[in-house]
């Protein structure tokens, strides 16, 4: 199999409530530990603002290593004895719009492909990540794929704000990328230079999770275009998700 390993971290996800299809999102994995965790966006899971309340998650998940040709949706249930079992988080800020869910491995098929993210691929030194950096964008934009392999397409985009500095103190960066909807919990991703850790097959620094497009409330929208810019919230926030008993 000749395809690169960001491609095989990401998965297109399908909201429901009941039998009835909600919406399209992107999510990624994340593992510590012995543990898998699904991530995506806050809002795809919860957003009562949008009157959007799911009862669950289908993914789409690669089977078979030889080829990647096949799939099979993979129901995630959100809720059990009226409890959810997706986390978020707050910080200083408010809530922050990252959400996930942990999954089990052994409810996997057999032959399941994919990749996970760690903490290891998660940045040490923000001050080394510079404004104008390229990143990607892993994601399903408007649901779109790859139908044959059932692979994300990519974005390019650049950090647009001080990766060092939370943009007007929130938990998010911006960056400057072309996005449409379908895209949130995308994971926004920079190659890592050094060819060692944590490179192994996975030779990224996971940096953010794509929220949603920023926008100016007094533009005008005849003679204003959109800015182009997006809210990507730091991945360091996984490692409080993902804690134990957390």
């Amino acid at each position: 199999m000749n395809v690169e390993s960001i491609l095989l971290t990401t998965v297109r996800i399908q909201t429901f409530l009941g039998l009835q299809a909600l919406t399209n999102a992107t999510g990624f994995f994340f593992a510590r530990d012995d543990r898998l965790f699904l991530v995506t966006s806050r809002h795809v899971v919860f957003d009562p603002d949008h009157h959007h309340h799911p009862d669950r998650l289908v993914i789409d998940l690669l089977v078979g290593e030889a080829h990647l040709s096949l799939a099979t949706g993979f129901s995630l249930p959100l809720f059990a004895n009226g409890q959810s079992l997706w986390r978020t988080c707050v910080d200083t800020a408010g809530e922050v719009d990252i959400a996930v869910l942990e999954v089990s491995r052994d409810a996997f098929p057999r032959d399941a492909v994919y990749r996970a993210f760690t903490p290891a691929h998660l940045p040490q030194h923000f001050e080394a990540i510079e404004v104008g950096s390229a990143v990607l964008v892993v994601g399903f934009p408007l649901g779109f794929q790859d139908n044959l392999h059932h692979l994300p397409v990519v974005r390019q985009a650049v950090i647009a704000s001080s990766f060092g500095l939370r943009f007007q103190g929130q938990g998010y960066f911006l960056t400057d990328a072309r996005t449409h909807r379908g895209t949130s919990g995308a994971p926004v991703v920079l190659r890592c230079a050094d060819a060692g850790a944590p490179a192994f097959d996975l030779p990224w620094l996971l940096l953010g999770v794509h929220s949603a497009r920023l926008d100016v409330g007094t533009r005008d929208l005849v003679l204003d275009e959109a800015l182009g810019l997006n809210c990507a919230w730091y991945a360091d926030a996984l490692m409080t998700l993902t804690a134990t008993g957390g």
